[in-house]
C-alpha cells in the first residue's frame, strides 16, 4: 500500500485544488421581454421559448 513519505504542505494541496473553484451560472437575456435566464431554458418571466409560448403566465 502506498504511504506518503513526506506531509502535503497546504500550498501544494492549495495549488492542486485552484480548478475546482464554482462559477456562476451563465445567462443571456430574453428576446421578448428581456430577463436573464438560462440559455436553452424557457424564460421563468414570461414563459417564452425560441418565440413561441411554452408555459403559460397569469398576469394577475
Amino acid at each position: 500500500m502506498a504511504v506518503p513519505k513526506r506531509k502535503t504542505s497546504k500550498s501544494k494541496r492549495d495549488k492542486r485544488r485552484t480548478h475546482q473553484k464554482t462559477e456562476a451560472p451563465s445567462t443571456v437575456s430574453c428576446p421578448q421581454c428581456g430577463e436573464a435566464r438560462l440559455p436553452h431554458h424557457a424564460c421563468p418571466s414570461c414563459g417564452n421559448y425560441k418565440g413561441r409560448n411554452v408555459i403559460d403566465k397569469d398576469d394577475d
